[in-house]
Formats: C-alpha cells, sequence, structure tokens
C-alpha cells in the first residue's frame, strides 16, 4: 500500500496537468458594445447629495470622484437628488481592498423604500466582503412593490479583482426589463412579465439611486460566518464616471410627467430587446462566472418564482440577419 501510495505521488507530480508553475487562465471576456462612452457623466454636485455622515465621504474638487468609508463609528452614503422612473444608471467603483473586508458591504442601487415603505422596489449591485484568500462576490437582486419575501439574488465572480482599479457597473431600467451591466457587458436580465404571468412583480415606481457603505455582518459574508472587524478599519470605496440617464420626476409622488432625457430616448442606444451580442455576453457571464442563483435553489424555492420558469429567447429565433445586427453593436 505505501508503495503504491508513493507511486501515486509521483505520477500527480509528473503530469502535466498538476504542474505547480501552470495558472488558471481566466476566461476572457467577449467584445460588447461602449455604452457608458456614449452618455455624458453627471457631476456628484448636480446630481447628488450626502445621506448621513458627511464627515465619512470625501468629493473630489472637480466633483468627478467620491470616496466613502465606513468604521466602528459608521458608515455613510449618498443619493441623487430627484427620483427617476426608468433610467441608465453608472458608476465606475473600486471596492475596498483591505486583506479582511468580510461583513462590509458597499453598493449601487436604486429604491424608492422611503417614499413606499411597504410597496418598494429595488434594483442592486450589492459588493460581497471576502476573508483574506477569497474573491470579492458581487451580487445583483430586485425586489418589485414590496416582494421582499423573494429574494432574487444572483451572486457572480469577476474576470478581474474590483479592488485593483476603477470598473463601470451600470443599472438599465425600462419598461421591458433591467438589465445590470459590468464594463459594458450585460451579466443579468430580468424581463417585465407583469400582464403575461401570474403573480409576476416589476419594479415601476419612481426610484432614487443610492450609494453606500455599511456594516451587513448579519448575513453579507457566507450567510454572516464572518462579520466585520474593525481593527482592519477604514474600509473605503471609491466612485466615479456618475452617469444618470432617465426619466426625472421634480419630487417625490409628483403629480407631472417624468422628464426624459434626450439620450435615454434614442431607441438606438436603448432598445426594448437585448441584442444578440448582449445575449450571448450575458451567456458567457453566466456560464463562467456565476456562483449562485436563486431560480436553481431548491431549498428556498421548491417553486420557482414566475420569471424563472420563461426561456430566454434564443439565440438565432426571430433574427432576419444576424451579421447585421451584429454591425448595428458595433456602430453604438
Amino acid at each position: 500500500m505505501l508503495k503504491l501510495l508513493f507511486l501515486s505521488i509521483a505520477i500527480l507530480a509528473l503530469h502535466p496537468s498538476f504542474s505547480s508553475g501552470e495558472q488558471c487562465k481566466l476566461s476572457a471576456p467577449p467584445p460588447t458594445s461602449p455604452l457608458t462612452g456614449l452618455l455624458p457623466c453627471t457631476l456628484y454636485n448636480n446630481g447628488f447629495a450626502n445621506i448621513w455622515a458627511s464627515d465619512h465621504q470625501t468629493i473630489s474638487d472637480d466633483q468627478n470622484h467620491v470616496t466613502i468609508e465606513l468604521d466602528a463609528s459608521s458608515g455613510t452614503g449618498f443619493k441623487t437628488k430627484t427620483t427617476y422612473v426608468y433610467g441608465f444608471f453608472n458608476a465606475a467603483i473600486k471596492v475596498p481592498s483591505n486583506d479582511y473586508t468580510a461583513g462590509v458591504i458597499n453598493t449601487f442601487y436604486t429604491s424608492n423604500a422611503e417614499i413606499y415603505p411597504n410597496t418598494h422596489d429595488e434594483i442592486d449591485f450589492e459588493f460581497l466582503g471576502r476573508i483574506p484568500g477569497e474573491e470579492c462576490i458581487l451580487q445583483t437582486n430586485v425586489y418589485a412593490n414590496g416582494s421582499t419575501n423573494v429574494g432574487r439574488e444572483q451572486r457572480h465572480r469577476l474576470w478581474f479583482d474590483p479592488t485593483k482599479d476603477f470598473h463601470d457597473y451600470s443599472i438599465l431600467w425600462t419598461p421591458e426589463h433591467v438589465v445590470w451591466f459590468v464594463d459594458d457587458i450585460p451579466i443579468r436580465e430580468f424581463p417585465n412579465l407583469t400582464g403575461q404571468k401570474a403573480d409576476a412583480v416589476y419594479p415601476g415606481k419612481q426610484m432614487y439611486l443610492y450609494a453606500t457603505i455599511w456594516d451587513g455582518s448579519d448575513w453579507a459574508t457566507d450567510g454572516g460566518k464572518y462579520r466585520a472587524n474593525f481593527s482592519y478599519a477604514p474600509f473605503v470605496a471609491s466612485y466615479s464616471n456618475f452617469i444618470v440617464c432617465g426619466c426625472a420626476l421634480p419630487q417625490p409622488s409628483s403629480p407631472l410627467a417624468p422628464v426624459c432625457d434626450r439620450e435615454f430616448s434614442n431607441a438606438k442606444l436603448f432598445p426594448s430587446q437585448l441584442s444578440t451580442r448582449h445575449r450571448r455576453n450575458i451567456q458567457w457571464a453566466q456560464a463562467n462566472y456565476m456562483t449562485y442563483d436563486y431560480c436553481q435553489d431548491k431549498n428556498r424555492y421548491p417553486t420557482p418564482p414566475p420569471e424563472c420558469a420563461t426561456s430566454p429567447p434564443k439565440i438565432h429565433e426571430q433574427i432576419d440577419n444576424e451579421q447585421h445586427e451584429i454591425g448595428v453593436d458595433d456602430e453604438l
């Protein structure tokens, strides 16, 4: 038996698949359409205001860059000055680079909880903290009409280290769908199936756009197994490249019609359906980097929510000329 063990070890050491010098190669992101580069930036003082703990927030002189920090005394955050009914929202974000960030949550999301506390809508990017040696996880989620009893979470690893540099994170919210983008690559789509499927929900009420950092130790890292350790504080998240492009309402619950930006009304920039290329982008992101999908969690949802039973449109279905469509994408 001992000879067999030594022989097995020797074979493994010689086999090229087990070479200690060989690096695991990440799947390279596919080509995509450079949407963020076609839209104007929003200066902080024009679009945003601090929510709490302004002493934990620093704004650059040119209003293009904001840092927010969490320590043992407080977190902080900011939000848009007005609400929006549909829009495209972007921020370039660099998440805290501390060796230990378990329990720390920094976010970029839309919500109307303060306007509609019992029937609120929400669309989330949430960066979940990590213990040493682990990867940062990006969680996306959506609530509609107060449906907080159902968490529609997906979690992704990323094809880069989000602590090292800025990367763009974008939310597209239209009457047809919600789409989450990372560096212009869509990683998830949530369709509006209200009126088509029983019990389907969809966020449709005006929302603010938020960015926050806070202590989510009760659930954030491995379900709350690892808690925030403030001996590593402060935890600093940086935000830049703000884009707020949508249909604005001057005041919450305003009787006036939303005023839509010209760019958001451009059907070429924001078509009602994803292109062939964008559907392939989502397939790539989910096949290579998704680590959790609520639709596959049979323990939580023995009967999946209605949107989970929807098969994504086939890539080649109802496309007259695939090459022509890809050409249109290339022009964007």
